[in-house]
């Protein structure tokens, strides 16, 4: 078992490292300290679902609906504009008390939760990292095949909590208006960038 599960594991890790929109929501969510186990948990079972699928097969599917593809790369890209302006416009803002971490700023959880979904869900990245790339790569682990996908969901997992519940360790550092307002000026321009990557 162990012999799929490390390999899933390092691959699983290695994919969702790379800092992204989903990362970038985590880590703010961490850094507020708002809805931090719901929106780790939410990330991981999406991956966990994701992963599950690519290994019994559906990346094939994928691949063969051409128009997928293409429709959830613009909504993906028409997201990320607006979150990117969204983030710019916090950053510029004169009054900084919304800047600051504190629960009354804090949007919903279901506001929060389908935010974090549409992170997930609306970028097609991850249906190449999870369902084509990692299910196309547990081929070549016949008859551990789950222990390989266990793997790669347990990376997942690891990764999400320490981002979410390590955001906390930077809380000093973000207790200046300031500081927040360079997160949201970064979150800004790497919304823009993926979102036109994705358009490119």
């Amino acid at each position: 078992m162990t012999h799929a599960f490390l390999p899933g594991f390092l691959l699983g890790l290695s994919l969702i490292l790379a800092i992204g929109a989903q990362n970038a929501f985590v880590l703010r969510q961490g850094l507020r300290q708002q809805y931090v186990f719901a929106v780790s948990l939410t990330c991981a079972l999406s991956d966990a679902i994701l992963i599950a699928a690519g290994v019994a097969g559906f990346g094939a599917a994928v691949t063969a609906l051409p128009w997928l593809e293409t429709a959830m790369r613009y909504g993906g890209a028409a997201f990320l504009f607006l979150y990117a302006a969204r983030s710019l416009r916090a950053a510029l803002r004169s009054n900084h008390d919304s800047l600051t971490p504190s629960e009354n700023q804090a949007a919903g959880l279901w506001t929060t939760l389908a935010t974090c979904l549409a992170f997930t869900w609306l970028n097609p990245h991850v249906y190449l990292d999870t369902v084509v790339l990692l299910g196309s790569i547990s081929s070549q682990y016949e008859g551990q095949k789950i222990a390989f996908a266990l793997g790669a969901i347990s990376a997942s997992f690891l990764f999400f909590f320490t981002l979410g519940y390590g955001a906390r360790l930077l809380r000093p550092l973000f207790a200046q208006p300031k500081a927040w307002r360079v997160l949201d000026l970064l979150v800004a321009v790497a919304m823009f960038c993926i979102g036109l990557g994705l358009l490119i």
